[in-house]
């Protein structure tokens, strides 16, 4: 089964949000197009049996969006791929059509026999509980879950911590004094990686607006530039996005209202970098490859796994294209942000002194 020709899994999980940048008319460069399903298992079949484990370690992963987004998506692609590469294992990709497929996508790997099952976000929750229970031997690991059980993990990283440090930033270059937050579902950690923003932004501008906006999925690119662009109209001047491929549509608007803008959870500076400061990047290949790792070598234990910036899985790359354009002052403050979060402890506090 290749990208060319998708097989029987693919057509029976496709996620309904399959729009791809090109039918959004975005602009960017797109590193990550042509990884798609790349890793998709070889000889699936529609309907899974409860047969026995084939050898060898396998590793699944679902994701709610396409792998093209260069954000979360593309993130966890990226730790898949680094399974694959670093452990030699077999594996397979699902982008699920809506939540009523995650069941039929989770049984699918378990009854195949899968050691490892990365299902990326939170609203796969319910579902792993309920049906690892079915399935003792199988790992399943929700990123950003809000439950664990014996063979279930949630994983979720303290991106807020980074995106503080962007509010810090993006206080100090503000003109206006109003930034803008973009989000697709309103989900729990996005309002988390908001509310870090917020706090960081309103710790150098008081008097400060932070206007959050949420689309209502991830990947309508046209609709969160309009949001974005009903931002700009209302004063901001800086934006934010947890918005998945959807963020593409916010950087549109940026560049069109010379505005600038934050990449979230991969490095999206290369994306637009006439007008992204800086991206908060979460190490999920690293974590996914750290958790593979010791479920391969059967050291691995469930429980609700919390990564931040004193561990080096969370961090903020600066967009050296558009160095020049931070003053210096805002660019000391948002460092000595940084530096108070790597000093801190793992599960230190989400809003360091200023």
């Amino acid at each position: 089964m290749n990208a060319e020709n998708p097989g029987p899994i693919e057509q029976s999980f496709s996620m309904k949000r399959t729009a791809s940048r090109a039918e959004a008319s975005w602009k960017f460069p797109l590193i990550a197009s042509a990884l798609i399903y790349m890793s998709i298992l070889a000889g699936c079949t529609p309907h899974p049996t409860a047969t026995a484990p084939a050898a060898g370690f396998r590793v699944a992963l679902l994701t709610p969006g396409p792998v093209s987004d260069a954000g979360w998506n593309a993130a966890a692609f990226e730790g898949l791929q680094l399974i694959k590469s670093k452990l030699g294992a077999d594996t397979a990709l699902v982008q699920t059509r809506s939540p009523a497929d995650f069941e039929d996508a989770f049984r699918y790997f378990a009854a195949r026999g899968f050691n490892l099952i990365f299902a990326h976000g939170f609203e796969y929750t319910d579902t792993a509980i309920e049906v690892a229970r079915q399935f003792p031997h199988t790992w399943f690991i929700v990123s950003s879950g809000s439950q664990s059980s014996s063979n279930v993990a949630s994983l979720s990283f303290n991106v807020d911590e980074a995106t503080y440090i962007e509010g810090v930033l993006a206080g100090g270059v503000s003109k206006t004094g109003v930034a803008g937050a973009i989000g697709g579902i309103e989900l729990p950690a996005i309002r988390e990686t908001f509310d870090g923003f917020r706090r960081g932004f309103l710790a150098v501008r008081p008097t400060g607006r932070v206007l959050v906006s949420y689309t209502g999925n991830f990947d309508d690119v046209g609709a969160a530039k309009e949001a974005a662009l009903a931002q700009i109209s209302q004063g901001a001047d800086v934006l934010i996005h947890d918005a998945d491929a959807a963020g593409l549509g916010v950087f549109e608007a940026a560049s069109q209202a010379h505005v600038y803008a934050f990449g979230a959870f991969n490095n999206q500076n290369a994306v637009a970098p006439d007008v992204i400061l800086a991206s908060a990047v979460t190490a999920t290949p690293q974590a996914f490859l750290k958790i593979a790792s010791e479920v391969k070598a059967g050291d691995f234990h469930a429980g609700m796994l919390e990564f931040g910036m004193r561990d080096g899985m969370v961090h903020l790359v600066f967009n050296q294209a558009l160095a020049a354009k931070i003053p210096p002052a805002a660019l000391a403050r948002a460092l000595a942000a940084e530096r108070t979060f790597l000093a801190s402890p793992p599960r230190g506090p989400a809003a360091p002194p200023h």
